[in-house]
């Protein structure tokens, strides 16, 4: 058997062992995309195929696909382009994997943090999801070691990372205080350590020290 790409010799595997072995729509899905890496593929097409496959395979049509097709976007595994339409990128994985911590290094952090949000407090025993974070983001310049790595719920995670215009609003409060500072402002002073005194008690931006070292 010759095949054009590493991805589609893969596709051809996982469907010569479909019979022999149980799919889950999830594996479906994931093999559509992989016979066409890189390509941007509309979702209804895919759901179109793998409704087709898994009721031949079991005799029933599955629900939902669309919702694995999303929770793989979720996840980082498909590209979304644009509304409706997905690609998987086989670099784009690696390059997303170079960028998590290791395993045992996201052991080490669950493990020094009690398994528990460090902003919160809540965890896995208050049957909390969490994650590790990196304190210092991978984007500037922060790396996978254990110093720079937090617990965070999934809350305060997307908080995080939805709210980085918030390091902009520090960073010029810094500038504001250290102005106050040197012009005697006590007014402008308490001001701004009230700023970051919400960033402090939030957990917000903590990768950037606030000027007064409190």
């Amino acid at each position: 058997m010759f095949c054009d790409t590493i991805d589609a010799c893969q596709y051809s595997q996982e469907i010569n062992i479909m019979k022999n072995k149980k799919k889950s729509i999830g594996d479906l899905v994931l093999a559509y995309f992989k016979k066409h890496p890189k390509k941007d593929l509309k979702h209804g097409p895919v759901v179109d195929w793998v409704e087709e496959k898994y009721l031949k395979l079991y005799g029933r049509k599955p629900r939902d696909t669309w919702r694995q097709i999303r929770k793989f976007h979720e996840e980082g595994i498909l590209i979304q382009v644009k509304k409706g339409v997905y690609r998987y990128d086989p670099d784009y994985i690696r390059k997303k994997e170079l960028y998590d911590f290791p395993a045992y290094i996201k052991e080490a952090i669950y493990k020094r943090d009690a398994y528990k949000c460090v902003v919160c407090g809540r965890g896995r025993k208050d049957g909390v999801e969490i994650c590790a974070d990196h304190i210092k983001p991978k984007d500037k310049g922060g790396t996978n070691i254990l110093d720079n790595g937090q617990t965070l719920c999934t809350e305060h995670n997307v908080m995080k990372k939805n709210y980085s215009q918030t390091e902009a609003g520090k960073k010029y409060f810094i500038k504001l205080y250290k102005k106050a500072v040197k012009a005697s402002d006590e007014r402008m002073i308490k001001f701004c350590k009230q700023i970051f005194d919400v960033y402090d008690e939030k957990g917000i931006n903590s990768h950037i020290p606030r000027p007064n070292h409190k």
